[in-house]
């Protein structure tokens, strides 16, 4: 794990400490995709930010960029959270850097397309490694000095699969978010009155890498554009209902509108139509592994 910064004069090093004017935003998954996104618009509002994923050389060239376009001093922390040492490692490098977390974006997720049983299973513990015990960990180590100062936020970034039964070829993907929405909704009541936000923000299908490296973008390139939304505009919505504390967002007209159809209709309906729509577009071979921003 390293600190962001080309040459190791002190004036360099200056540059990366947090300002006690400014916020900081922790961004996981921050190499690409909605994580960069998430990233960018912090920046942009002002917050300094730790930036985490596995890819260290995209990590250093968006603190670069959010240093030129924004002046927010980036701290650098690659990392892989399907190690499971990594979130304890995480935050006492935030602590001996002299960084604090005053908000967490939980962002870094994948999926592992193909059937579960044809699936290594070091492929589906590491994925629930990242999309559960990951976010759980994290958002634990981070409240106490939340809680402490009496102001935070927590942003999971669940999805739209939350609302919907489990899709056959992405078996564990739609069960992980449905957590990751509930963890979100009690975490926010019993942080009522303390001054700390907990908020999941649940985007439909977004243009990222995400399909890129599920093998999947020529399937889903064949769904109307209708249907999608772009990355910054998932970050804008989140960051401005997280900032207002409210528990569960969808982003997007159309999502919203579907995931209210899905709650009202029979579970047999449901259920049959998730069925029908994997079978077109989400059923792929088992991959070996989490993509680059995880």
């Amino acid at each position: 794990m390293t600190q962001d910064g080309a040459t190791h004069s002190d004036d360099a090093a200056a540059v990366t400490m947090p300002r006690t004017i400014r916020p900081v935003a922790m961004v996981t998954g921050a190499s690409a995709g909605i994580g960069a996104a998430f990233a960018e618009a912090l920046a942009a509002r002002g917050y300094d930010l730790v930036l985490t994923a596995r890819r260290e050389e995209r990590l250093a060239a968006l603190a670069a960029r959010l240093a030129a376009d924004h002046d927010a001093a980036c701290l650098v922390l690659p990392a892989d959270l399907a190690d499971p040492q990594a979130p304890q490692a995480l935050m006492r490098a935030v602590a001996e850097a002299g960084w604090r977390v005053d908000m967490l974006v939980n962002n870094a997720g994948y999926a592992v397309p193909g059937d579960y049983a044809d699936s290594l299973w070091l492929a589906q513990r590491d994925f629930m490694t990242v999309m559960v015990t990951a976010v759980a960990e994290l958002s634990h180590l981070c409240l106490p000095g939340m809680i402490a100062r009496g102001r935070g936020q927590i942003l999971n970034i669940a999805s739209l699969a939350a609302f919907l039964p489990g899709a056959p070829g992405s078996t564990q993907y739609g069960a992980a978010k449905a957590w990751m929405l509930r963890f979100s909704e009690a975490l926010s009541q019993e942080l009522r009155g303390s001054g700390v936000t907990v908020s999941a923000i649940c985007p439909g299908f977004t243009y990222s890498e995400f399909h890129d490296i599920t093998g999947s973008r020529e399937t889903v390139a064949r769904l109307p554009r209708w249907l999608w939304m772009d990355a910054q505009a998932v970050a804008r919505q989140g960051i401005d209902a997280a900032l207002a504390g409210r528990p569960v967002v969808v982003t997007g007209r159309v999502n919203r509108i579907i995931a209210l159809a899905f709650r009202l209709m029979p579970a047999a309906l449901a259920t049959a139509l998730v069925a029908r729509a994997s079978g077109r577009f989400r059923r792929r071979q088992s991959g070996s592994g989490p993509p680059p921003s995880a």
